[in-house]
Order: C-alpha cells, then structure tokens, then sequence
C-alpha cells in the first residue's frame, strides 16, 4: 500500500477557523440582493483516529460545511487546513493530491454510484485517478477491499441495482477507502438505511476506524446514532456551533436551551420512562439565514430567553465543553 507523509503527531488532521459560506441571491426589480450565511463561524479541530460529530436541524449548515473542507463549495472566509496544509482557496488542479487525504461517503448509496459500471469498476476507478497500484494488482486490491467492507469479492461484476442499499452503501464506503484516506466526511451516511442495518454501516466504520486509523467528520440530525460513534459532537444552528463536547459529557450534561430541546424530542425506548419523560417544544420555525440578528438567534424559539438575549450575541466559549449562550457565560462568571 502506498504510504501517506506522515505529520508531527501534535498537528490536527483537520483544522477549521472561523469558516464562512455565504451565497448572495440576485436582486431583482423590486426586491435587493441578500447574502444566505449557510455557515457563519464555524471553528474545529479533529485530530487523526477521533470522530468529530456535527448535529442539528435540517438547514443549519451541517453538509455545508462538509462541501466547503472538500473545497467543493468556496468558503466566503475563513480557513481549512488539512494535515497542517490550508487547502481553502485552492484550485481544482492544486486541490487534487489532498483529496487522497480526504473521502466522502454520500447520503444516498444508489445517487452516488454510477448505474452504468460494476462495483469492480466502481472501486478501481480512484486507483486509476490517482495511478495507485499496478493493472494486475487493482483487481486484487478491489477484492480485498471488497472483503474488508464485508462484501463477496465474487459479486465484483455486478452492478449497483443488484444490490440491497445497506450493500451499496458498502459499496460507497470501500470506493472511499482506495485511495487510503486518513479521513473520511459521512454525509448523512446511514440516514437513508434502515435501522438494522444502520446498525451494522456504523459497527463497520467502527471497526475500520480501529483497523486503519481514520478519522471521521460524522454529519447526522439522528442524535442517537452520533452518540454511537462520535467521541466529540458539535450542534450546529443557523450556521453556527452553539455547543461542543465530548460525546458524553454532551449527552449527559446538555448546556446550550437548543441542545436540551433536541435531546428532549429524541425517543425513549422505555414506556414508564417515556410516560415521565418531559419534552421541551420549540416555539416557531427556523430563522432565515438571510437575516441578521443582533443578538442570538435562538432567541425567539428559546424557552429560557431573557431580555439580553435579544440584543447581546453570545460567544462560543470554555474549554472541555464549549457552549454559546449568555445564561451559561453569566452562570459561571
């Protein structure tokens, strides 16, 4: 296998700074321009072996942010270093040899592959990109990847509709991996699949993580399967993290009033629990990301909103546990 330059350990996989993705609407006769802050700050470091996990509500800039580090979307400002390297701004022909370092697996398994090749083809295609491999040894390393993901090398010849959808996503992943990646971004990677084999995709990524040393940005608006894979988890909202801990400590100890509601609405499996268990409704619907607030934006859905709220931006700020929210500062000042 070819081998990666390795970094100083102390150097994060991935470092993000203060990133920012707007998208400018054109203005019309009557009506003028605005700017669409898909994300509008966003800070985090994810080092090699660790699974960082972003949460939140659909629209809150989540898969954004996971196209600007793939620099498939320009960042408006901001930077993304991968391996100690900043790779936002670069071109197409300057971004190419670190897209070795980092892979996308896709939310929907049958989108992302093509209908017209095999799943031998599919797989070997980035050995060919990136020259990887000789002509007699891609046949066997497709094999041994198929293998590794759980798949029968005898069904290389196949084509992607003659699989089930946790097979293609299988499939999705071990294409991701022929390039030898240290970090793979999962979009929504098991949203599509059933339970049970949701189950299954995530003990997989489990066990290629320990076998292979990756790292995972791991997107998802299922609370519960994050908690499964996640080591720390950062809730996003209107383009912004508004908390960040370890996954744990997250859980147990929610701090920010958005982190709390999500944690309420998610299920529990236990009737007697579930009849004593208190949820905490959102009032409204999801702001604009077109306007600008003057204070947080979670002011007008928060059940714990004060009078500051309104005009005072809170700061993502700690340590451990990060969290951005006036009442929290103001607690422990």
């Amino acid at each position: 296998m070819t081998e990666h330059v390795r970094q100083p350990a102390e150097t994060p996989l991935l470092q993000v700074s203060d990133l920012k993705v707007h998208f400018v609407t054109n203005s019309g006769w009557f009506s003028p321009g605005s700017a669409i802050r898909a994300v509008d700050g966003v800070s985090f470091t994810l080092r090699a072996g660790q699974t960082l996990g972003l949460v939140g509500e659909s629209g809150c800039g989540k898969s954004t942010t996971a196209r600007a580090i793939l620099n498939l979307v320009p960042p408006t400002a901001g930077s993304i270093e991968i391996a100690g390297t900043r790779t936002s701004g670069l071109s197409a022909k300057a971004m190419r040899p670190h897209r070795r370092d980092v892979q996308m697996i896709f939310q929907d398994p049958f989108a992302s592959l093509n209908p017209r090749m095999t799943v031998g083809r599919i797989i070997a295609e980035p050995m060919e990109i990136f020259r990887l491999h000789n002509n007699r040894q891609r046949p066997l390393e497709v094999m041994r990847l198929m293998d590794l993901v759980g798949l029968n090398p005898s069904t290389l010849n196949r084509y992607p509709h003659e699989f089930s959808g946790g097979q293609r996503q299988r499939i999705g992943i071990a294409r991701a991996l022929a390039v030898e990646p240290r970090l793979l971004v999962c979009d929504e990677a098991v949203s599509a699949l059933d339970v049970s084999i949701q189950a299954q995709v995530i003990n997989l990524l489990k066990e290629l993580q320990q076998q292979l040393g990756l790292a995972y940005l791991f997107i998802s608006h299922d609370l519960a399967v994050v908690r499964h894979i996640a080591d720390q988890v950062g809730v996003m909202y209107l383009g912004r993290i508004v908390e960040m801990a370890a996954a744990e400590t997250l859980y147990q100890a929610p701090r920010h009033p958005y982190t709390q509601a999500l944690l309420s609405a998610a299920p529990v499996p236990d009737p007697v629990r579930e009849q004593q268990h208190q949820r905490i409704a959102l009032r409204g619907e999801v702001p604009s990301p077109d306007r600008e607030y003057p204070g947080c934006p979670f002011a007008e859905r928060c059940h714990r909103v004060e009078d500051a709220c309104h005009h005072t931006p809170p700061r993502l700020e700690g340590k451990a546990h990060q969290v951005a929210c006036l009442l929290e500062t103001d607690a422990r000042s």
